[in-house]
C-alpha cells in the first residue's frame, strides 16, 4: 500500500533555520518569492491512447492526467447528465516511500479534492454529456498518476486534469438493432467544458506563508490550506492538511495570498491550452 512520504528529520534543523532566515528577506532556496509558483510546463495528447492527456510538470513535481470516455447507463438521481470519476495514484516510482497497492488514504484525499473542485463548481456541463436521457450518457474516466513527487502535488493533480479535461475528444455515437455504438473514427468535438479550475496551496511555515510549497517547504511546514478557484475567484474547494493548526486571522491571510496567486495561474493555464 502506498503511502505518504515520510520526511520526518530528514531536514536538519540548521537547514530549516537557513531556510525560514531566507524568508525574512522575502525569498526562498530555489530564489522564488513568497507568492510565486515554480515553472509550469503542460504537454497536451502525452498519452495517446487515451481520449485525452496532459502530463504537467510543476518544478519537480511531475503529474500524467488521461481520460477515458465510455457509454453508461446515468445514475438513477441524475439521469440527465454525464458522470465523472476521478482516481488518483501516487506511484512507487514517485516517491522512496510510495508503495505498489491499492491507493491509500492519501490518494483517495487527493482524488476527491479534484473532484470536487471540478464537480461543485459545474467546470463541466455534466448535461451535455447525455445521449439518451434515462438511458445513456457519456462517463468521464479520469486517472491521475503521480509520477515524480517533488512537493505541492494536490496543486499539480488540478492543472494535469483540466488540462486532460479540455484535451477529451468526443465522438460519434451510432444506434443500430444491437444498440448504441461509439464510432471512434469520427470526432465530433470535445468535451463541454464551461471554464478551468485552479488549486492553490498555501503552506505555514513558522510565520510565514508560502505558496506553491515544495518537498523541502513541505518537509518543515506547520500545515497547509488548499483554495481552488474559478476565473471570477469563486472558490469551489477548501482543503487543510499537516498536523499543525491554522488560526483564523491566517486563513483570511491565506486567502488572500492564494486569491492573488490564483488570477496568475489562472493566465498562465489558459495559455497554455489556448482557451
Amino acid at each position: 500500500m502506498s503511502s505518504t512520504p515520510s520526511n520526518q528529520n530528514i531536514i536538519p534543523i540548521i537547514k530549516k533555520e537557513s531556510i525560514v532566515s531566507l524568508f525574512e528577506k522575502g525569498i526562498r532556496q530555489d530564489g522564488r518569492k513568497l507568492t510565486d509558483y515554480r515553472s509550469i510546463s503542460i504537454i497536451l495528447d502525452y498519452a495517446k491512447k487515451a481520449d485525452g492527456s496532459a502530463l504537467v510538470k510543476l518544478g519537480n513535481t511531475m503529474v500524467l492526467a488521461g481520460t477515458k470516455i465510455e457509454v453508461e447507463k446515468p445514475y438513477e438521481d441524475t439521469p440527465n447528465q454525464g458522470n465523472l470519476i476521478v482516481n488518483v495514484e501516487l506511484l512507487p516510482l514517485a516517491y522512496e516511500t510510495f508503495e505498489p497497492g491499492p491507493p491509500d488514504e492519501n490518494a483517495i484525499e487527493l482524488a476527491r479534492v479534484v473532484d470536487r473542485s471540478l464537480r461543485d463548481s459545474k467546470a463541466i456541463d455534466l448535461t451535455k454529456l447525455t445521449i439518451e436521457p434515462g438511458k445513456s450518457v457519456w462517463t468521464v474516466w479520469l486517472d491521475v498518476y503521480v509520477l515524480d513527487y517533488g512537493g505541492n502535488v494536490l496543486d499539480a493533480c488540478t492543472l494535469a486534469s483540466v488540462a486532460a479535461l479540455y484535451n477529451t475528444k468526443l465522438y460519434k455515437v451510432e444506434q443500430d438493432a444491437n444498440g448504441i455504438k461509439v464510432n471512434k473514427n469520427e470526432i465530433i468535438g470535445k468535451l463541454p467544458m464551461n471554464f478551468p479550475v485552479v488549486t492553490v496551496s498555501v503552506a505555514k511555515i513558522d510565520r510565514y506563508l508560502v505558496i506553491d510549497p515544495d518537498l523541502d517547504e513541505e518537509t518543515i511546514m506547520d500545515a497547509k490550506i488548499s483554495f481552488s478557484y474559478t476565473p471570477d475567484l469563486r472558490i469551489v474547494g477548501i482543503q487543510k492538511s499537516g498536523k499543525g493548526s491554522i488560526a483564523l486571522q491566517e486563513i483570511d491571510q491565506a486567502e488572500n495570498v492564494a486569491r492573488a496567486s490564483a488570477v496568475k495561474l489562472l493566465e498562465e493555464l489558459k495559455k497554455q491550452l489556448n482557451i
